[in-house]
């Protein structure tokens, strides 16, 4: 029986990075889109709650969801375009232009639209593709290798079962290089990212201030084995990170036990 691979993102229906990955995965399954209207980047794993969302189809399978986020469209995508009892084998979300790595998948709406598919019972994967900073890093990027990865991890899990326990889900990096130079995969934990200041205060002809929340440099903290996400990435390697949705510091939980006593 041909598989069902629900598809969404957070940068909305017309990136480049949503249309590459379902030209990787069409081989693989029947693709559904469920995208965003609009870039919704670092929206996290948000629902929208207080007014209603709208699909507007784009194509056969192909919709965005009127201002909705990723989360909103894998909700919504299960319980209005699929049978409850064929549900999609995968969701994947992706390919996101940008990394998706350290503390910063707490904010990504990436890495949200596999926690809401895990959630949800299905088996996820969320794909970033790092870049080097500059104005036209899209420019005549054809995402080789970020294709070449989604389309092997997915054939594998077809073949031989999801890797993880249930609510959990793989978060993929790839670095900006060609298949010809990566220097293969690495499984990763999370690394330790640092962060600034990135709030710029402008005003407008009136005088009146705004600020604008910019983005963070790629500043992380290395790790004593080596072997987070960030530093598998500036190595020239796919990070993949198995993820779970809880987030309990069981370390920590007889420590605070005693405090209170």
């Amino acid at each position: 029986m041909q598989k069902n691979i629900l598809i969404t993102n957070d940068d909305g229906f017309e990136s480049p990075g949503l249309h590459a990955l379902a030209d990787a995965l069409r081989p693989l399954g029947h693709v559904t889109i469920v995208a965003p209207t609009t870039e919704k980047s670092a929206c996290a794993h948000s629902l929208t709650l207080t007014r209603p969302l709208r699909f507007v189809q784009i194509d056969d399978d192909f919709f965005k969801l009127d201002d909705g986020t990723p989360s909103d469209c894998v909700y919504l995508a299960l319980h209005a375009l699929f049978d409850e009892n064929r549900w999609p084998d995968l969701i994947v979300s992706g390919i996101n232009i940008g990394a998706n790595m350290g503390e910063d998948i707490t904010y990504s709406g990436t890495a949200a639209a596999a926690m809401e598919g895990v959630l949800q019972g299905v088996p996820s994967i969320a794909f970033s593709q790092v870049f080097e900073r500059g104005e036209d890093v899209l420019k005549d990027f054809d995402f080789a290798l970020a294709k070449n990865v989604a389309f092997s991890l997915v054939e594998r899990i077809f073949k031989e079962g999801f890797p993880l326990p249930p609510r959990e889900f793989l978060n993929v990096n790839i670095p900006y290089c060609t298949p010809s130079t990566c220097k293969g995969i690495k499984v990763t934990r999370y690394g330790r990212r640092k962060y600034g200041n990135e709030a710029h205060l402008h005003r407008n002809p009136r005088g009146l201030e705004y600020y604008w929340i910019g983005t963070p440099s790629l500043g992380w903290e290395a790790t004593e084995d080596g072997n987070c996400d960030l530093q598998a990435i500036e190595d020239g390697y796919i990070s993949i990170c198995p993820t779970r949705l809880d987030l309990s510091s069981y370390e920590s939980i007889k420590r605070l036990d005693h405090w209170l006593k």
